[in-house]
């Protein structure tokens, strides 16, 4: 049974996103492959980018180079406008493995045992803990920053240092905030884990 979320179709979206991030013509990209000795036609690439031929491993190499990128990334791509997968992002994988668990099992950062898979979580969830603490942190000294200025910040709200102050804030409370979705998602993920043990 075909996986519901192709891996050739992630591949085929992030050699295009690649591609088009570096300003390059599916005929440079060509060019710039046979001057490395690794030649794969213009028309070849672009039935890579259409899905239209799969794409080899050494031609995944080979193109993730050239892209300055990694056949890692070009693997665990998943395409902005895909909808989310109700199975694997790849056949034979666990159902609930994710884009960046996914490409941390392709790095070699961990193994999809369950025990390796939770570790990992719980890494996971660990450095989530701290950047939030550290997004607090930086919040709470704005906040304060402000409170300092009281009634000057009023008067002068248009002066560009309480503005960039007012940004920090607003930037702030977003990266608190979506951090803390994330850290909340990432607890989630390993206390169904930890259930399924």
């Amino acid at each position: 049974m075909p996986s519901p979320f192709p891996t050739s179709l992630a591949v085929s979206d992030a050699i295009t996103h690649y591609r088009q991030l570096h300003e390059l013509t599916v005929d440079e990209l060509a060019y710039v492959l046979l001057m490395l000795g690794h030649p794969i036609s213009a028309d070849a690439l672009a039935e890579m980018e259409r899905c239209a031929r799969p794409v080899t491993v050494d031609d995944l190499v080979a193109i993730a180079y050239v892209l300055d990128t990694t056949p890692a990334v070009l693997l665990s791509h998943i395409p902005i406008d895909m909808p989310e997968p109700e199975g694997p992002f790849a056949t034979g994988l666990p159902s609930d493995v994710d884009p960046t668990e996914l490409r941390a099992w392709i790095e070699g950062k961990t193994t999809l045992d369950r025990e390796s898979r939770v570790r990992w979580w719980e890494e996971r969830a660990g450095r989530l803990r701290v950047r939030s603490a550290h997004h607090e942190e930086q919040l709470q000294g704005a906040y304060a920053e402000l409170r300092e200025l009281g009634d000057l910040a009023v008067q002068e709200a248009s002066a560009p240092p309480v503005q960039r102050l007012r940004w920090r804030i607003q930037d702030g409370e977003h990266a608190l905030s979506q951090s803390e979705v994330a850290l909340a998602l990432t607890e989630h993920r390993l206390d169904n884990l930890r259930e399924g043990a």
